[in-house]
């Protein structure tokens, strides 16, 4: 079994309250089928396979919240299939307000594990992995995924749609959040979005990330309702009437493209940002000094460069604290 690596905490880092109150979801244990936390809802009806997928990570709380409205509610596919699911539960399920970052994950990140060589490879095993091979066979069978997390700092909302145009197409029909972060993944891992076919250009099943806000605060909530709602209307699964009217919030008038170029990835313990940055900055100049690294400056490495979830609270050797990328217009 992986060690899991011990959180750091810098004294510098603002604490944000937590706004949201974590809910009991032990009562949806058994689901309503063989995979525990998870339901599953056939329509009848031709129609897309759905996932909306909660608690990758232990402490993204905004989208379990959504997920158990949507049981609660008892939201029913008008065609297709439906599936609700928490993911990384036993995470979770250890969440301590005193140490609120410490719950991401047990053994490992359950974020970084989605390729068949690592899944097929019984030798290899956590907690992450179980769980990943217990929703496996499900997620194989989803037509189209949306993931929904937060983030470390008060960035506004984002949506990670990966390489693939296909994924960017998606996005852009969401239409919300208004920000979309084009990129490849991540060197430590390959994603639950990224996994499979969801990667595959030449494969019509698709997949988002949403980042809805910073982990504790209310408004994440409140954006997790919005993209769920949407996603689920924009595949037929509802209508506008079958979901609370507060769920849906305005449309934002003008969406912004990024595309990631590269990551930064910490080589030790000191690394250090020049300032508190939350994600999304913009430097217009090349050769913006961001942060020093072994006391050497980082610096922007082209005009209008883009700052996509930057963070030192898991700063350890490996871990990508900040990725680089270009504005472009939508």
């Amino acid at each position: 079994m992986m060690k899991k690596d011990t959180n750091t905490h810098n004294e510098s880092l603002p604490d944000y309250p937590i706004e949201i109150a974590f809910p009991d979801i032990t009562p949806y244990k058994t689901g309503n089928g063989e995979i525990p936390y998870l339901y599953h809802f056939d329509s009848g009806v031709a129609g897309p396979h759905v996932m909306i997928n909660a608690l990758t990570h232990g402490n993204e709380v905004c989208g379990a919240i959504v997920v158990k409205e949507l049981i609660d509610l008892a939201i029913q596919p008008r065609q297709g299939k439906l599936t609700l699911a928490f993911a990384n539960v036993a995470a979770y399920l250890t969440f301590d307000s005193q140490h609120p970052d410490a719950s991401r994950f047990v053994d490992q990140d359950l974020n970084r594990v989605w390729t068949k060589e690592i899944l097929d490879d019984l030798s290899q095993d956590s907690t992450e992995l179980q769980r990943a091979r217990q929703l496996r066979p499900i997620i194989d069978e989803v037509d189209v995924l949306l993931d929904l997390h937060s983030m470390h700092e008060k960035c506004p909302p984002l949506c990670v749609c990966g390489p693939q145009d296909k994924g960017l197409e998606l996005a852009l029909e969401q239409q919300s959040p208004a920000w979309i972060i084009r990129d490849e993944g991540h060197p430590e891992g390959c994603r639950m979005r990224d996994y499979a076919d969801f990667g595959d250009p030449n494969s019509t099943k698709n997949a988002l990330l949403v980042e809805c806000g910073q982990h504790w605060e209310s408004s994440a909530v409140t954006v997790a309702r919005d993209v769920t709602a949407r996603f689920l209307m924009l595949h037929g699964l509802i209508q506008y009437k079958d979901l609370p009217s507060d769920w849906f919030q305005p449309i934002e008038s003008k969406m912004n493209i990024v595309q990631v170029t590269e990551p930064v990835v910490a080589t030790s313990m000191d690394f250090h940002f020049t300032d508190h940055y939350q994600g999304l900055e913009v430097f217009q100049k090349a050769n913006s000094v961001i942060a020093y690294q072994d006391g050497q400056q980082v610096t922007t490495p082209y005009e209008n460069c883009v700052l996509v979830m930057p963070s030192v609270r898991q700063l350890r050797p490996g871990v990508t604290v900040v990725r680089l990328g270009e504005l472009q217009s939508a």
